[in-house]
């Protein structure tokens, strides 16, 4: 696919300058550094996009001691600063961290803005850097929170490597961050698509079937398992369209194009609670926000960016 990295968070083009990583400490307050800050997975925003900060910041005085060294832009340094230990008013809100999280967290050294903003909500208006630099901080963030301590001993291990390792002092093992394959597929039928929804979605969401690659398993395998266990159809050639980096925790979203070879829908309600195939009218009704029953895929979605194309005819 020739637009394949147009989607949100790919084709940010940031350097990870991975020879910089064993030097990190030395470059954190080097001239010209700036720091990306975090709360519980949301990025500091303003009107204009991501905020960057010198690394003197007095919010970053809340962050927590480590940083991440996320790359190079224009010569100098980016890290990024978490700082999930600060506590800031309306912490309780029980839509925090979900896809429907609109609030906005305010640090006292910034009391007019900018704010912490939930990623789902602000991807589509970040340039492609930006999101990648959040994006990729938002996930090795996430890691390092539920990875504090090693997988062979138990010990608690420590941030190496500009925050790309943790080692483990106790027992010598360096471990690594990890991303999930994730096969998202456009399964048509003639002039048709299938969508589906998951139990507990707002209502009138639907999307793509998608689904974990399991080990041992090629990406055209688990296309056709998934699409199987979830609806009851048999898929036949399979092709790769896209991917995208997906930091909610920590995926990789695998676009794939399948033919069905069977239309009749038997879903798994375990796994889906409906699925559907919509004609390529009834999609551009939907796009349009026409349909009687069906809202479009989340702007920003690999999801979106796949059935919108596949509209416009433009997969190839």
């Amino acid at each position: 696919m020739r637009i394949a990295e147009t989607v949100t968070f790919a084709g940010g083009g940031l350097d990870r300058v991975a020879a910089w990583r064993g030097d990190a400490a030395n470059r954190r307050d080097a001239p010209g550094t700036l720091v990306m800050a975090l709360w519980r997975g949301k990025p500091l925003l303003d009107d204009a996009g991501l905020v960057l900060l010198p690394p003197d910041h007095p919010l970053l005085d809340d962050a927590a001691a480590d940083r991440l060294l996320l790359g190079c832009v224009d010569g100098a340094a980016v890290f990024a600063a978490d700082l999930s230990g600060w506590t800031p008013t309306g912490a309780d809100d029980p839509a925090l961290n979900s896809f429907l999280d609109a609030s906005l967290q305010t640090h006292p050294s910034l009391p007019h803005g900018p704010a912490f903003a939930e990623l789902r909500g602000a991807m589509t208006r970040l340039s492609p850097l930006h999101a990648e630099l959040a994006a990729t901080a938002r996930a090795m963030l996430t890691w390092h929170g539920s990875h504090r301590f090693c997988a062979n001993c138990g010990a608690e291990s420590v941030m190496a490597q500009g925050g790309w390792q943790r080692d483990c002092a106790a027992c010598g093992r360096h471990h690594f961050p990890r991303t999930d394959p994730v096969v998202i597929m456009l399964i048509t039928h003639g002039n048709a698509v299938l969508v589906g929804r998951s139990p507990g979605w707002p209502d009138r969401m639907y999307s793509l079937l998608a689904g974990f690659v399991e080990p041992g398993e090629t990406l055209e395998a688990a296309v056709r398992r998934e699409v199987f266990e979830e609806a009851g159809i048999r898929v036949g050639r399979v092709s790769y369209l896209a991917s995208q980096p997906w930091p909610f925790p920590a995926s990789l979203m695998c676009g794939m194009a399948g033919e069905a070879i069977s239309r009749d829908i038997t879903i798994d309600p375990v796994e889906i609670e409906d699925a559907r195939w919509v004609t390529r009218e009834e999609m551009a009704d939907v796009f349009a926000g026409q349909h009687p029953d069906i809202n479009p895929a989340r702007p920003g979605a690999i999801a979106h960016f796949l059935l919108e194309n596949w509209l416009a005819d433009r997969l190839d």
